[in-house]
C-alpha cells in the first residue's frame, strides 16, 4: 500500500509528460505543418515573380547554369523598361479609375438593392432575393456578347465607360446577396423605434443601417474592386486601343509579341498589378472576415 502511493506520483508524471508530447506532436501534424503548406502555395507564386522580374535575360532560360530557384546579379532593367518604355503607367491609372468607379456605383445599387429586399416588406422579397443570386451565378462569358451589342449601340466602346457601366452587371448582385445577410444580422427593433420616433426609411437607412453595416460595406467593397481590378474578358472585348487598356489585357496583349514573351516584363507587370489588391486587402482583412462570417451565418 505504501509503495503504491510513492510510485504514483512518478506515474502520473509521466503520464502528463507524454500527453504533452502527444499534444505538440499533434500540433505540428495538424496545424503547423498544414499551415506552412498553405503558406507556400499562397506565397511561392508571388516568389517567383519577384525573382523573374530581377533577373537578367540570360539567367531566365539558362538552368544548366544557373537556379531557377534563385537570382544572381539581379536587375531593374525589367521595371524599367516596364515603367518607362511601354504604357503600363497609364494601364495602371485606367485600372484604378475602372476598379474605383465600379465599385463605388456596384455598393450604391447593391445598398437599395439589399436593404429593400430585406427591410422593406414586399411581396416576393425572398423570390426577388434569389433572383438575384442566381444572376450572379451566370458566367461572364455568356453576357458579353450581349452587352458588346449594347456598348456598340450606345457608342461606347474603347473608352473607360464602356467597363464601368458593364462591371457591375457581375458586381452587384453577389454584393447585395452579401449585404442582404449582413442586414439581416442588424437587429430590426432599432429601425422600429426610429419608425416610432418619426425617422423616415432615408434617415433610417443613412443614419442607423450604414453605420451599422460599416463592415459589410467593406467587404462587399474589397469583392468588388478584387474582380474589377482583375477582370479580363470584358476589358479584352470592349477595349481596343492600348492607352485605354487595363493592367491584365495590356500586360498580356502589349508585352507579347508572337512567340516572343518578355518573362521579366511580364512577371514585373503582375507583381506590380497585384500589390494594390494585397495592401487593400491587408488594412480590410477583419471587417471581410467578420462580414463574411456574418452574412454565411445569416
Amino acid at each position: 500500500m505504501t509503495d503504491t502511493t510513492q510510485n504514483s506520483p512518478v506515474v502520473v508524471d509521466d503520464i502528463v509528460g507524454m500527453s504533452h508530447h502527444d499534444t505538440l506532436a499533434r500540433r505540428i501534424l495538424v496545424i503547423y505543418l498544414p499551415l506552412v503548406v498553405f503558406l507556400f502555395v499562397l506565397l511561392f507564386p508571388f516568389y517567383w515573380m519577384a525573382i523573374t522580374a530581377v533577373k537578367p535575360n540570360d539567367q531566365l532560360t539558362n538552368y544548366q547554369a544557373y537556379s531557377p530557384f534563385w537570382v544572381v546579379r539581379p536587375t531593374l532593367d525589367h521595371i524599367r523598361y516596364l515603367l518607362f518604355e511601354t504604357s503600363y503607367p497609364g494601364w495602371l491609372w485606367n485600372t484604378m479609375i475602372v476598379a474605383v468607379a465600379s465599385t463605388f456605383l456596384s455598393l450604391g445599387a447593391s445598398v437599395f438593392a439589399a436593404y429593400a429586399i430585406e427591410r422593406v416588406r414586399f411581396t416576393g422579397a425572398r423570390v426577388t432575393g434569389l433572383m438575384i443570386f442566381l444572376a450572379y451565378l451566370v458566367p461572364p462569358s455568356i453576357l458579353f456578347i450581349p452587352l458588346a451589342f449594347i456598348v456598340f449601340q450606345v457608342g461606347i466602346f474603347d473608352s473607360r465607360l464602356a467597363l464601368i457601366l458593364t462591371y457591375p452587371t457581375f458586381l452587384i448582385p453577389f454584393c447585395t446577396w452579401l449585404l442582404m445577410g449582413y442586414f439581416r444580422s442588424i437587429p430590426f427593433e432599432l429601425e422600429e423605434s426610429a419608425l416610432v420616433d418619426g425617422a423616415t426609411r432615408w434617415q433610417i437607412l443613412t443614419k442607423i443601417v450604414l453605420p451599422l453595416a460599416i463592415p459589410g460595406l467593406i467587404s462587399a467593397g474589397i469583392f468588388a474592386f478584387t474582380l474589377s481590378w482583375n477582370e479580363f474578358i470584358y476589358a479584352l472585348t470592349f477595349i481596343q486601343s492600348s492607352e485605354n487598356k487595363t493592367i491584365p489585357v495590356g500586360v498580356l496583349t502589349e508585352l507579347v509579341r508572337g512567340d516572343v514573351y518578355e518573362w521579366g516584363s511580364l512577371m514585373a507587370g503582375a507583381l506590380l498589378g497585384s500589390l494594390p489588391v494585397v495592401i487593400l486587402y491587408s488594412f480590410f482583412v477583419d471587417y471581410y472576415v467578420s462580414s463574411m462570417t456574418g452574412a454565411v451565418k445569416e
